[in-house]
């Protein structure tokens, strides 16, 4: 799957929804920096995109970084609650609270 989408953006095609399926297949794969770069971009496309939010904190946080996972889950509760998707705001809550315990 993710060849047929490298190939897809190597032919010029490039857009959120795209990039949010090349983000989920790297996290999946356990590539999380390149996860990182395709949901980063995926949410440049579309700001209001929770799921690649949510996905883009998943990957920050499994790098490390666990600061740019709050930013990119608190950025997603945003998206979230300006479209009302009460799940994806429950999630990254979760995500949240999670981190405030570990901090």
């Amino acid at each position: 799957m993710l060849e047929s989408l490298e190939n897809m953006l190597a032919k010029g095609v490039d857009n959120a929804l795209l990039r949010f399926g090349l983000g989920k297949g790297y996290l999946d794969a356990g590539e999380f920096a390149r996860a990182a770069e395709h949901l980063q971009r995926c949410v440049g496309f579309d700001p209001n995109y929770s799921a690649a939010w949510k996905l883009l904190g998943k990957a920050r946080q499994a790098s490390g970084d666990l600061a740019a996972a709050r930013q990119a889950w608190e950025q997603g509760l945003q998206a979230a609650r300006g479209h009302g998707d009460k799940q994806a705001e429950k999630e990254m809550t979760v995500f949240l609270r999670k981190l405030d315990k570990h901090a």
